[in-house]
């Protein structure tokens, strides 16, 4: 397992824009897989996107129907970090966002980062 850190969280207002970050340390082969899972009060944590490496490549970006067209995931793999730029937010992007990573399925969480987007 690796640890994540999520960075970047905060308050926009609807239409703005807001970028997350996560950090990973521990072994390459545990992030090979990395993504963004998002939970809002009282609802379950429902997947955000997804991307996956092989070697120093890109190889899969995955979203959500729910986000695609607005948000972007990207990574930088020498770093072992991963983005995601939120733009045109909306209020139903309110929740804590939480950097996933592992091999074959998602096995290492962050402790999340709060989004609010007021109206």
């Amino acid at each position: 397992q690796v640890q994540l850190v999520e960075s970047g969280g905060g308050l926009v207002q609807a239409g703005g824009s807001l970028g997350l970050s996560c950090a990973a340390s521990g072994p390459t082969y545990a992030t090979i897989l990395m993504g963004w899972f998002r939970q809002a009060p009282g609802q379950e944590r429902e997947y955000v996107g997804s991307i996956r490496k092989s070697g120093d490549k890109i190889v899969v970006v995955d979203y959500a129907d729910s986000v695609k067209g607005r948000f972007t995931i990207s990574r930088d793999i020498a770093k072992n970090t991963m983005s995601l730029q939120m733009n045109n937010l909306k209020p139903e992007d309110t929740a804590v966002y939480y950097c996933a990573a592992g091999t074959m399925k998602f096995d290492s969480w962050g402790q999340g980062t709060q989004v609010t987007v007021s109206p």
